[in-house]
């Protein structure tokens, strides 16, 4: 940071009068159009369909008038990577999400710092990983960090005075606030994982201690995706102050924990967002590789049982290889579809 700003108190201009845009019908049909991509078929996109003006239209009232009732979620527990709630909100209220988020985008985005890579354009997964790569290239050090729980202790109160020094409009603060209080996991904490609007609470909320790493504490090599950190450097004791610092802020400021944090040597590679970052080029982490061949034989085993169509099993396989694809795994991957075709072979040969 320039001398001349380190003992300065640097003011930011609040954003205001952004629910007349959001309220639009314009950016209500691109909110809605957003909210079906890939879910036509669920019934309860077909019920809201319907009665699609009348719908429509008590949306922008609700909006409007300050009304819209939020948090009816439904919960569900997934195990893949690990075990999580996960909260589905009702298809009007992912409208709105979609709606808030059309318009706040921008002010959201305009406040981080260029190496934060979820819920970016022109960022996402893999840019994090090869940026990670370019550092555990050029480095001789790394630290990887993860907080303990992340959604479960986002402080409600800590958030709100985040987004209240983002913007400034009191109708769209009550509406963040009715989200924000539509879920919790102890009194005042916790943010849902499921929601779009999550996704932008958690950049806000981890944006200063991204500054303070990178424009403070001398990150050298700073990468964040979601609350996966990821930061290397030449000197080992420097990297140690920079956790320090972020261990202290983060209890302190944002009522956080981190894990443990893992010390390496760039060339031993880190594990970061499912793959081993290495110099030069990146790996399948352990989990990854598990992972993959356990969802590979699922979706065959639904495939010959006749479960799935051929379309059906594409639109998960799909996504599956990809993400391997795009590692040094081309081994790996030859050896599953191995399995995957001795497995044909077996069936194939008991219905003969």
């Amino acid at each position: 940071m320039p001398l001349f700003l380190q003992n300065q108190r640097i003011v930011m201009k609040r954003t205001g009068y952004l629910m007349d845009e959001i309220t639009d019908m314009d950016n209500l049909y691109l909110a809605y159009h957003k909210a079906c991509k890939g879910k036509q078929g669920k019934r309860e996109v077909r019920c809201f369909a319907e009665h699609f003006d009348e719908n429509m239209q008590a949306l922008h009232q609700e909006l409007a008038n300050g009304t819209i009732a939020l948090g009816n979620y439904t919960y569900f527990t997934i195990y893949d990577p690990k075990e999580r709630i996960i909260c589905a909100a009702p298809f009007r209220e992912r409208v709105v999400q979609h709606a808030i988020m059309n318009v706040c985008h921008r002010h959201f985005d305009s406040r981080l710092v260029d190496t934060t890579y979820a819920t970016r354009k022109g960022k996402g997964v893999y840019a994090a990983i090869n940026q990670s790569v370019k550092a555990m290239t050029q480095y001789e050090y790394s630290v990887k960090l993860d907080f303990r729980k992340f959604y479960d202790s986002v402080d409600h109160s800590v958030l709100k005075a985040k987004l209240r020094r983002l913007f400034k409009d009191a109708a769209l603060l009550d509406l963040f606030d009715k989200i924000i209080d539509s879920y919790c996991v102890a009194e005042g904490k916790g943010i849902p994982i499921g929601n779009l609007t999550s996704q932008y609470f958690a950049n806000r909320y981890l944006s200063d201690l991204d500054h303070r790493a990178k424009e403070r504490w001398h990150a050298a090599a700073y990468m964040r995706y979601m609350d996966d950190i990821l930061i290397a450097g030449n000197d080992r004791e420097a990297l140690k102050r920079c956790v320090a610092n972020m261990v202290d802020y983060s209890a302190k400021e944002l009522k956080l924990t981190f894990k443990p944090p893992i010390f390496k040597r760039a060339k031993d590679g880190q594990v970061f967002l499912g793959y081993k970052v290495m110099p030069y080029h990146y790996l399948l982490s352990g989990r990854s590789k598990r992972r993959f061949r356990s969802k590979l034989l699922q979706y065959e085993s639904k495939r010959t049982k006749g479960e799935w169509s051929e379309a059906e099993y594409a639109e998960h396989v799909v996504p599956l290889v990809s993400f391997v694809q795009h590692a040094d795994s081309k081994s790996f991957r030859r050896a599953c579809m191995e399995i995957v075709e001795k497995g044909d072979n077996r069936r194939a040969g008991r219905t003969a």
